[in-house]
């Protein structure tokens, strides 16, 4: 189960978009779960440029929503 998160203290876009995939994760919905992650790694890309290279590791709440997300995918095609 995901840890829940108090919404007030994220403040910026992406820390939203994680605590919303970690619910369509939770729900199972493959769709919801495909664009928020899309969505994510829109913001994530956002800012520095298209030449940037960001030196920062992911989150372990990211890393785990995306293996979550390969999950999930696996099991809707049942691979």
């Amino acid at each position: 189960m995901i840890e829940e998160q108090p919404m007030g203290d994220e403040r910026r876009l992406g820390d939203r978009i994680l605590y919303a995939l970690e619910l369509a994760l939770e729900q199972k919905d493959l769709d919801v779960s495909e664009l928020l992650a899309k969505a994510l790694e829109a913001t994530l890309t956002r800012f520095g440029g298209p030449d940037a290279v960001d030196k920062r590791d992911l989150p372990e709440r990211m890393l785990a929503a995306f293996d979550a997300l390969d999950r999930l995918r696996h099991a809707e095609l049942g691979d």
